[in-house]
């Protein structure tokens, strides 16, 4: 019985007898013993009314309902079943539109075994990580800490944070790739390395950026190449694949890659094998596949730049990386760190800051996230004569950030500002009295943070705090 066998049937759906009894006799071969078989999508309905499934394999061309409204009707009764679609070779298009309404993966016809029993396979892993995924609600909070201390590279004690890392924990094992996506700076490739330790795979963690490879670059940074292959390729060169034999191969910047490259990186997922330049016998990839970037994928493939296809494949598993202003919670724990990080760099000990400094770099946005407060540090730090650190170093390296005249106001950002909500237009004094208010609660009351994101002295906000206290 295949490891991965699920108690559920596996549902085969197809109005050609023949082609059911083909594909339900390689299945049984394999030994995959729950396989139900349908010719008739209005059959399949019935059954899926009291009874679940692991997959379905759909044809999307039966008479008496369209392949593609039985698909929603599954995703719709029974969400945690995984679709496996099977259309015709001039069908693609439509193949992936089912893939955007939930299908899991796609065949074409003829049907190739291989291929056939590798999307069985994949669609039975997702199928077991969801279920479990979904019992994440059931788990202690102390679990997700537990799991958190197992990667020290990893500092947060913010709420969402943890739950990404127990998710992580979770599809660590998986064979799927996994799509970090994040702003700048936010550590999408610490969390690549915490997927590789936590999952124990046995080789090791190859990370490369793949912005500003060409597809010859591409191809051979990633499948290598045999001697001979082209001008200059004197012996022959593994990949970064070879290299990561057994262990993990991160794509940083993955949504850079050429056109080519995409189709090139589509049919390792889908064949899981590839061609080294110049040679004739393809290679079987054992690299688990993290991809990673700070582009919106769904919005480069409005724009005709990214591969839905491809897209598709790689997002089955999806870790979004929240900035850091949305886990100021944080600011402490990291602040620490990296101050005792910078002191060890440059030979300094016993340096100390008061809770001000805390509270205003919670004020700021952090557009360059975690790696712009590392570098604020190990600059403070570096300048620091004493062993206290002054908040208003802070303050000079941030205004010089927004422009050399630029005074910093300590300005949230539009969606922070964006909760004054009004019933209707606000007076002047309305309006005063409601950004005070919202400055205060940005500064944690404290008053001199407030004035100075407010573009005031502090004396001046203490006489508009006196003179709304007295109206």
């Amino acid at each position: 019985m295949p490891t991965n066998q699920s108690s559920l049937p596996i549902l085969l759906v197809d109005d050609d007898q023949q082609a059911l009894a083909l594909l339900q006799s390689i299945l049984q071969h394999e030994g995959f013993e729950e396989i139900r078989t349908f010719a008739d999508g209005r059959d399949v309905q019935r059954f899926l009314e009291n009874n679940a499934a692991a997959v379905v394999v759909l044809d999307l061309m039966m008479p008496s309902i369209p392949g593609i409204t039985l698909l929603k009707d599954i995703c719709v009764r029974r969400p945690g079943t995984q679709v496996i679609v099977v259309t015709a070779e001039q069908q693609i298009d439509t193949a992936i539109e089912c893939m955007k309404l939930g299908a899991v993966d796609y065949l074409t016809k003829p049907i190739v075994v291989k291929r056939f029993l590798a999307n069985i396979r994949r669609a039975l892993e997702l199928y077991q990580l969801n279920e479990e995924i979904d019992s994440l609600k059931n788990i202690p909070g102390d679990d997700a800490v537990a799991t958190a201390r197992l990667l020290p590279s990893i500092i947060t004690q913010n709420g969402d944070m943890l739950s990404l890392i127990q998710y992580v924990g979770i599809v660590a094992n998986s064979f799927q790739p996994i799509l970090i996506n994040g702003e700048t700076g936010v550590g999408k490739e610490l969390f690549a390395q915490a997927i590789h330790t936590l999952s124990k795979r046995s080789g090791q963690f190859v990370s490369v950026n793949v912005a500003g490879l060409d597809d010859t670059l591409f191809s051979d940074t990633l499948f290598g190449h045999k001697k001979g292959s082209f001008t200059g390729a004197f012996s022959d060169r593994d990949g970064l694949l070879r290299k990561a034999s057994g262990g993990t191969l991160f794509l940083d910047e993955i949504g850079d890659l050429s056109e080519l490259s995409q189709i090139k990186l589509l049919r390792l997922l889908q064949e899981n094998e590839y061609y080294p330049l110049g040679a004739d016998v393809a290679l079987q990839n054992t690299a688990r596949l993290v991809v990673a970037t700070n582009k919106s994928l769904k919005q480069q493939m409005a724009e005709g730049k990214f591969r839905k296809d491809l897209y598709y494949r790689l997002c089955s598993h999806q870790v979004a990386i929240p900035p850091l202003r949305r886990r100021l919670d944080d600011i402490p724990l990291l602040l620490n760190h990296f101050i005792a990080e910078a002191a060890r760099t440059v030979g300094k000990s016993g340096l100390t800051y008061r809770k001000e400094l805390i509270d205003f770099l919670q004020t700021y946005d952090f557009p360059g996230n975690i790696r712009e407060l590392q570098a604020m540090v190990l600059d403070v730090v570096t300048r620091t004569v004493t062993t206290k650190i002054h908040v208003s170093a802070f303050k000079e390296l941030i205004s010089r950030e927004k422009g050399a005249d630029a005074e910093y106001s300590g300005q949230a950002s539009e969606v922070e500002f964006n909760k004054i909500v009004f019933e209707r237009f606000p007076t002047l004094k309305q309006a005063e009295h409601e950004l005070i208010k919202r400055a205060l609660e940005l500064a944690r009351n404290n008053q001199g943070l407030a004035a100075q994101m407010l573009g005031i002295t502090r004396q001046a906000l203490n006489n508009r705090l006196r003179r709304n206290k007295d109206a």
